[in-house]
């Protein structure tokens, strides 16, 4: 399902949430943007202060903040991520 929403997960290469998640994007078809902030201290600041979090992943769609892979993971079980990458 091609997306018109912007996202952008931010993670590591090696965390296991953050694999996971890539891979909920990937089998709904998502385009998203996979920012690594493993080892660049600069990146994980600018992580924190766009999340309020120090955790990977973290999750953004359409420049919110949806959380990490748990969020992500009760959103498309609730069936409402569907509706936050639809095209507007």
């Amino acid at each position: 399902m091609p997306n018109a929403a912007k996202v952008v997960l931010y993670g590591t290469q090696s965390c296991g949430y953050c694999i996971a998640a890539r891979k909920l994007l990937s089998r709904k078809g998502v385009d998203f943007a996979d920012i690594l902030v493993s080892g660049d201290d600069a990146m994980r600041r600018e992580l924190e202060r766009l999340s309020g979090a120090a955790t990977v992943p973290q999750i953004f769609i359409n420049d919110k903040a949806v959380g990490g892979f748990d969020e992500l993971y009760e959103l498309d079980e609730d069936g409402d991520l569907d509706a936050l990458l639809a095209p507007a």
